[in-house]
């Protein structure tokens, strides 16, 4: 790893990472806040139809506890907008769009390898992903405090709820920056992971409200980000350990394919 290109990396997306931190940290407010005034008086009227109970869930969370309220939260379409702009985007940046812009190639003129790059570059996005993700819950934290249903939240679980979290955008992460390395433009570098987070999500959703297809979720990377489990302190452990192996294949993807691309002229 690179000190040097390490700070640069940081003072470049800085801007770009406190705006997604000011995005989470208002969502992370909003829905304790909203569990307190009308959580228990809908949860008490969706308890009685079954129909709107089973389209109450989202993914591992409901409507009926603070603990489902915030799961909810955890992998709403926001959060994940807000968390995919570090997580699909800045891999493509960092790699296929300086190889698009032809900067990729002054960079490495300098005494530093590509490993080295790649590796930096990695490290700086784990990085603002944990910030983000760390954003987040304390705002859960903070606005549950406020409101008045601290008591109700484990907050020494919040660690593993982060972990989870943390472990599924850093699989995708990887994911991203192994699209990023095997292609000299950057919409394939941002089209193909986004289009594997996006149909996983699609599946994860329709399966969580849909019965008869819940089996689908299995194939769904966000199926093994259990927030409500966390919460609860009964994660299954074979969950982040799959996120972590897939992180840890897609990142030696790239580690390996990196160093041995040609990186012809830019048309």
């Amino acid at each position: 790893m690179n000190r040097v290109l390490f700070g640069r990396i940081v003072a470049a997306n800085r801007l770009r990472v406190a705006l997604s931190a000011l995005g989470l940290a208002a969502w992370g407010l909003v829905l304790p806040v909203v569990y307190a005034a009308f959580g228990r008086e809908v949860g008490a009227f969706v308890r009685g139809n079954p129909l709107l109970e089973q389209f109450s869930r989202f993914g591992d969370g409901d409507l009926f506890s603070l603990h489902g309220t915030i799961a909810i939260g955890f992998i709403h379409p926001f959060a994940l907008l807000l968390l995919g702009i570090t997580a699909v985007g800045f891999p493509a940046i960092a790699i296929a769009g300086e190889r698009q812009r032809g900067t990729l190639e002054v960079l490495l003129a300098r005494p530093i390898s590509r490993r080295t790059v790649y590796l930096t570059s990695f490290v700086a996005g784990a990085l603002f992903l944990a910030i983000l993700l760390a954003v987040l819950l304390a705002a859960n934290i903070v606005s549950a405090t406020l409101a008045g249903v601290g008591p109700e939240l484990a907050v020494g679980n919040m660690p593993l709820l982060w972990l989870n979290g943390w472990l599924l955008y850093l699989a995708i992460l990887s994911i991203s920056f192994a699209a990023s390395v095997s292609s000299d433009r950057l919409a394939p570098a941002i089209g193909v992971p986004l289009a594997i987070v996006l149909v996983s999500y699609v599946i994860d959703a329709l399966g969580s409200i849909w019965p008869d297809i819940s089996w689908i979720r299995d194939w769904s990377i966000f199926h093994l980000v259990k927030a409500q489990s966390a919460l609860d302190g009964t994660l299954p452990p074979a969950d982040p350990a799959i996120l972590a192996l897939i992180a840890v294949v897609a990142f030696g993807y790239a580690w390996v394919i990196f160093p041995r691309r040609d990186l012809a002229a830019p048309s």
